[in-house]
């Protein structure tokens, strides 16, 4: 006698709601943010065509006079802390400006997605637009003729504690200012700088008084580290190190203490 097959479970269709794991969410918001710097054609010039154009132009001709110094090698460092403050700083702090006033901020709030999370995934999207600036940097100075020298992880350092440093300046901009003053300002200091902070123009052109005070800035800080690595070798300068890790703790407390999401 043939036994009758059993028939199949009955399919469950019951809803069964629930949050992804946090760090596929930290993940799916980090593409995302990734993915709109890159089709923003504002951040691609602020954060890829200006510090190209600045390393090709400067390097390839004599508008800049360094003496017996090569001038991309010199270059160099300071594109990149320029790159890592135009990501950083001011593109961070114009869009997280404009996404609070838009509310997006708070719409995120309402999802599963916790504060944490939110900060979380946009370190990671900063990092990953750094990285790709540092790719596209690096490619364009070797075809110049750069030469870096000296140790890759101490520049790394230099790189994560001058990022920390800027994100939390940023956010702390875009936590309290409007968006247009945010904007105004963001890009004002930007500008300042660029022109101030040892980025192209050395900071020995500057009177003795003026130049100690440049020299306590994040970006001189980070343009100065950088140097010593990648154009004299040296390991960890203990210097700009201590006045970016104090820059970085400063922006960070005062962020997180002062930052309204509405």
């Amino acid at each position: 006698m043939t036994t009758p097959p059993t028939p199949p479970a009955p399919l469950d269709l019951a809803p069964a709601p629930g949050a992804a794991p946090l760090p596929r969410m930290i993940m799916a918001q980090a593409g995302y943010e990734f993915r709109a710097v890159l089709r923003n054609g504002e951040q691609l010039l602020l954060t890829l065509i200006i510090p190209v154009v600045l390393l090709t132009l400067f390097s390839a001709t004599s508008l800049l006079d360094l003496g017996t110094a090569r001038r991309v090698d010199f270059l160099t460092p300071g594109i990149l802390a320029l790159a890592v403050m135009s990501t950083a700083f001011t593109g961070q702090a114009i869009g997280t400006g404009f996404e609070r006033r838009y509310g997006v901020l708070k719409r995120l709030g309402a999802t599963p997605l916790p504060r944490g999370g939110l900060i979380a995934a946009k370190t990671l999207s900063v990092v990953a637009v750094e990285a790709v600036q540092a790719a596209v940097v690096c490619a364009v100075a070797l075809v110049l003729g750069w030469h870096p020298h000296g140790d890759p992880l101490s520049a790394v350092v230099l790189l994560l504690l001058g990022t920390a440093a800027f994100s939390g300046f940023g956010l702390l901009m875009a936590g309290t200012l409007r968006a247009e003053a945010t904007l105004a300002a963001a890009n004002l200091v930007y500008i300042l700088l660029l022109a101030l902070g040892g980025v192209v123009f050395p900071l020995d052109r500057f009177p003795g008084a003026v130049r100690t005070v440049l020299e306590l800035l994040p970006i001189s800080a980070l343009a100065e580290g950088l140097r010593q690595v990648l154009q004299h070798g040296a390991a960890f300068p203990a210097g700009p190190l201590a006045v970016l890790a104090v820059w970085a703790a400063a922006g960070l407390a005062l962020s997180a203490r002062f930052f309204r999401w509405e």
